[in-house]
C-alpha cells in the first residue's frame, strides 16, 4: 500500500491537502466492511489503527 495524496485547495500561501490509503479488497472483505460504515481512527505510537465503530 503506498500513501496519496493532493493539494484540494489554497488560501493565501496555505496548502490544504487531502490523503488516503487504498485498502485491498480481500483485507475490506476479511474485515466485513461495508461501504459506507463509519470508521474510527486511532494513533498508537507510530501505528495508525482503524475500527469500524
Amino acid at each position: 500500500m503506498r500513501l496519496l495524496g493532493q493539494v484540494s485547495r489554497k488560501y493565501g500561501e496555505t496548502e490544504y491537502k487531502k490523503h488516503w490509503v487504498i485498502i485491498p479488497n480481500k483485507i475490506i472483505e476479511k474485515l466485513g466492511w461495508k461501504i459506507g460504515d463509519e470508521l474510527e481512527l486511532e494513533v498508537k505510537g507510530e501505528k495508525l489503527v482503524i475500527e469500524r465503530v
